[in-house]
């Protein structure tokens, strides 16, 4: 990934331990290249995304998803 027009987001979450895996199979399968990781000993439970592309609108549609 070319840090160089890298968009980084982060997120205040409200997922758990047991949310990771179904997080995983979301993320783990964008079309795109995104590079992400979890917080969650910090208290807002921290969701960082690191992409060359403007993702953020389809990233909460999916996520909003395995509500």
């Amino acid at each position: 990934m070319n840090s160089k027009n890298l968009i980084i987001s982060v997120y205040k979450t409200s997922i758990s331990e047991k949310d990771l895996l179904n997080l995983k199979s979301v993320l783990d399968n964008f079309n795109k290249d995104i590079k992400w990781s979890t917080d969650l000993d910090d208290v807002e439970n921290i969701l960082r995304i690191e992409s060359q592309y403007e993702i953020e609108k389809e990233i909460i549609t999916s996520l909003q998803a395995l509500k």
